[in-house]
């Protein structure tokens, strides 16, 4: 069972279903049966990145990318003079090697750390990857530098947009992939752990169900968020 799965397997206990069985018919659908009835099919809902020989998620780059700065933020040490201060970062890949650009990443905010006159400033760059120190932080922090969020390049597009596109797309795959199968059980549902529209608020939900339409043929498609199992929303 992979993260994804443990993951829905999490979601469904929180549920209070007791009967799940995971691969009820071995290594083909479904991932999980529930109550003998429900065969349910799992997947991650992301974008996807292609270099021209593997196509990536944009969350396998981006996750580790952003750790390794906020750990390199930690390190730089405490506040000086009673300030800490917020930093962001974009990039786009290829993204330069962690091993050549973290040295320059370090350098710009040393640099900036020791000026008198702070003021918000791109510090350093590298290869696809820009590092900018963009305001005071109204209180002080265990740390100088705070990451106060970053910019894929690549995940353009409205974030509803994005998430209906993949959606469809998911429900499409599975569904071809179910089709020898499906006569099986009575119900099949689709979990989709959400590494798009996670943070979605419940406004945000509410207008995506209004606004974006989703052609399927599941009884059931199911938004789980991967920081919390116990978030979650049906379409």
């Amino acid at each position: 069972m992979d993260a994804t799965e443990r993951l829905v397997e999490e979601h469904l206990k929180y549920r209070e279903f007791t009967d799940i069985v995971y691969e009820p018919d071995g290594n083909i659908p479904p991932d999980f049966l529930v109550n003998e009835t429900i065969a349910i099919e799992v997947r991650r809902l992301n974008q996807n990145y292609s270099d021209g020989v593997v196509t990536k998620g944009l969350e396998e780059v981006a996750i580790p990318l952003r750790d390794k700065v906020k750990a390199l933020l930690a390190s730089v040490g405490p506040p000086i003079a009673g300030e800490s201060w917020f930093v962001h970062f974009r990039f786009t890949r290829p993204v330069e090697q962690w091993k050549t650009l973290e040295p320059k990443l370090r350098v710009g905010l040393d640099a900036f750390a020791r000026t008198d006159m702070k003021t918000r400033t791109v510090v350093a760059t590298g290869q696809g990857f820009e590092l900018e120190v963009f305001c005071r932080a109204s209180k002080l922090h265990s740390s100088m530098f705070v990451l106060g969020g970053y910019s894929d390049q690549e995940s353009g597009g409205w974030l509803l947009t994005e998430m209906g596109r993949n959606i469809n797309l998911c429900a499409s795959e599975k569904s071809r992939k179910i089709q020898k199968v499906r006569s099986k059980y009575a119900q099949w549902w689709l979990a989709l752990v959400d590494q798009i529209g996670y943070s979605l608020d419940d406004f945000d939900r509410e207008t995506f169900r209004d606004q974006v339409s989703i052609h399927h043929d599941w009884d059931k498609i199911i938004l789980i968020d991967p920081g919390n199992p116990q978030r979650w929303f049906e379409i």
